[in-house]
């Protein structure tokens, strides 16, 4: 199955009933305006081309891990790294089996990258996985608690006490607003008094300097999200920018130190990939522009890499086409 073909386990709100309207502000996280720029990396080996991978930054092996996704003749079960200079790929056994659009988010408590749902062929997986940077292993876990089996949900790490939490996903009926939390050994549901609109494929970073979860944009049901939500361990929140980045789907995001903001670089957008890059510093969105972009994609994957001191953005697709993207791009400042 190609990332763009449009079957129940991706789902894409192709038609777009409503447009949104964009006003495009650049924004300086500073009081000096900071000059970005983009550096296409040339590592020795790279991952194959494929999109709709789960990846995150693993701190106890100081690595990117990236596990999965598709490519133009279904669905992968390899398992890369990233050091900060090259690609390898890790052999393993008893590993995950093949699946698309499955996230994964750092566990601070057990020290571990949890991996949760995805798809196979039209099967929805309801899967937990464990990674282990320390012996480069898999494990699946088996929690007395399964949520459903979703495609594209939201994991992060929660920002108080740094367990893996999850919101949403597509289920293949309808979208999710459902929020587990990760004990160690299974999950926990989780009851906010305010959660946001039931969504997926949402860009979401943890702000270290607020100290809560930023989520903008995702799809849902017809409409694809324009929205900006905060999570602060306890409840959720809806923001009330003064700007807003274009309704935005298959994206993801982290905090850039240098920047002191949480940025992501546009996915999809009513149908057309994007290549504007967006920071969020704490109350408002501002347009960031930079010089030699990335060519637009969506369903690529997007960390901060603290040991390089590198933003970067890596691998996806281009909607409706066949391009499957190998490369790595880091954003720097002049």
């Amino acid at each position: 199955m190609f990332p763009n073909d449009l079957t129940p386990p991706r789902l894409r709100t192709a038609a777009f009933p409503v447009l949104f309207a964009l006003v495009l502000t650049t924004y300086s996280f500073t009081s000096d305006p900071v000059a970005l720029g983009w550096t296409k990396l040339k590592p020795a080996t790279t991952f194959t081309g494929r999109a709709g991978f789960a990846t995150a930054y693993d701190p106890v092996s100081k690595k990117v891990v990236l596990f999965g996704g598709v490519n133009g003749t279904g669905e992968l079960s390899d398992t890369w790294t990233f050091d900060g200079t090259t690609w390898e790929q890790v052999q393993t056994s008893g590993g995950p089996g093949p699946r698309g659009d499955a996230a994964m988010a750092y566990d601070a408590k057990i020290h571990k990258l949890v991996m949760f749902g995805g798809y196979h062929g039209f099967a929805f997986l309801n899967e937990t996985w464990l990674w282990d940077g320390a012996t480069s292993t898999w494990t699946q876990a088996q929690p007395a608690t399964v949520p459903t089996g979703a495609t594209n949900p939201i994991l992060f790490s929660d920002p108080v006490n740094g367990r893996a939490d999850m919101f949403g996903g597509y289920q293949g009926q309808f979208f999710s607003r459902s929020m587990y939390q990760w004990s160690g050994s299974d999950w926990t549901l989780l009851n906010p008094s305010t959660t946001p609109y039931p969504r997926s494929g949402s860009v979401v970073a943890y702000d270290p300097i607020r100290k809560n979860v930023v989520l903008f944009g995702g799809l849902s049901d017809n409409w694809v999200m324009q929205n900006t939500w905060t999570w602060d361990g306890f409840n959720w929140t809806e923001q009330a920018p003064a700007n807003q980045p274009p309704a935005t789907y298959f994206s993801h995001g982290a905090f850039d130190p240098s920047l002191k903001a949480v940025v992501f670089f546009s996915g999809g957008s009513s149908g057309v990939d994007q290549t504007t890059l967006w920071g969020w510093n704490g109350s408002n969105w501002g347009q960031l522009p930079a010089t030699n972009n990335p060519p637009a994609r969506e369903l690529f994957g997007t960390v901060w890499d603290p040991v390089g001191h590198q933003f970067l953005i890596f691998g996806g697709t281009v909607f409706n086409t066949t391009i499957l993207f190998t490369d790595t791009w880091r954003l720097h400042t002049y």
